[in-house]
């Protein structure tokens, strides 16, 4: 099952760190890509750009409104993720859990609903009606 491990942090907390540590950090995620890829659980990552290069989009009495910055103004921004296919809920936790991330921020995990899932379901419920 595909799970998507969506990293939430501070992007304030990169700029405040030494380069140092910077290069300790850019290590571990390496080592993590490196990890899951080794164990066969791989299937895409990337870092996203900074909050403030987000553009917003939303729907506003039937018509679209774009909004330059995020939407939401929190504490912690997603920054990135690691899409993995792992075989049950608990290993795909098991790999959050050793995510760099979880140092300094939240690593939300959420199993991916494939299109051809969606669709199998759509076909079912309307045979059966």
């Amino acid at each position: 099952m595909q799970y998507l491990l969506t990293l939430y942090a501070d992007e304030a907390g990169w700029s405040n760190m030494s380069k140092s540590e910077q290069e300790q950090g850019v290590a571990a995620y390496m080592a993590y890509g490196e990890a899951l890829k080794a164990a066969g659980v791989w299937l895409g990552s990337n870092r996203l750009q900074p909050i403030s290069t987000a553009t917003t989009v939303r729907n506003v009495s039937g018509k679209a409104q774009v909004l330059d910055g995020p939407y939401v103004d929190s504490k912690e921004q997603l920054g990135g993720y690691y899409l993995i296919d792992a075989p049950d809920l608990d290993a795909a936790l098991s790999w959050a859990a050793r995510c760099p991330t979880v140092g300094h921020g939240v690593v939300e995990v959420r199993p991916i609903w494939s299109i051809s899932e969606y669709s199998r379901a759509q076909n079912l419920q309307h045979a059966t009606a």
